[in-house]
């Protein structure tokens, strides 16, 4: 069983305290990389899902164009936008 925590008010964490038989938290990171009109539309998704607000992501950045990154097929530039989670495994 797990579930997701959010930040407590101020920035504080309401993170369970560090113990033995404690829960153990775990930061996850979520990357999307894509158009900017793709990234756009799984926010909105994931959002719709419950699975984040829109306002957890960063600001998208653009890839570099390189052999391992190339421009997509449509010639459309690649963005990448970021989103982190605490992750509560209990």
């Amino acid at each position: 069983m797990s579930r997701y925590l959010e930040p407590g008010d101020h920035g504080a964490s309401n993170l369970p305290p560090s113990s033995p038989a404690a829960p153990r938290v775990e930061r996850l990171r979520r990357m999307l990389y894509g158009s900017l009109e793709g990234i756009d539309r799984t926010i909105k998704i994931l959002h719709a899902f419950g699975y984040a607000d829109s306002n957890d992501w960063r600001d998208p950045i653009p890839v570099p164009a390189t052999e391992t990154t190339p421009r997509s097929s449509s010639g459309v530039e690649t963005w990448m936008v970021m989103m982190t989670k605490t992750l509560l495994l209990e």
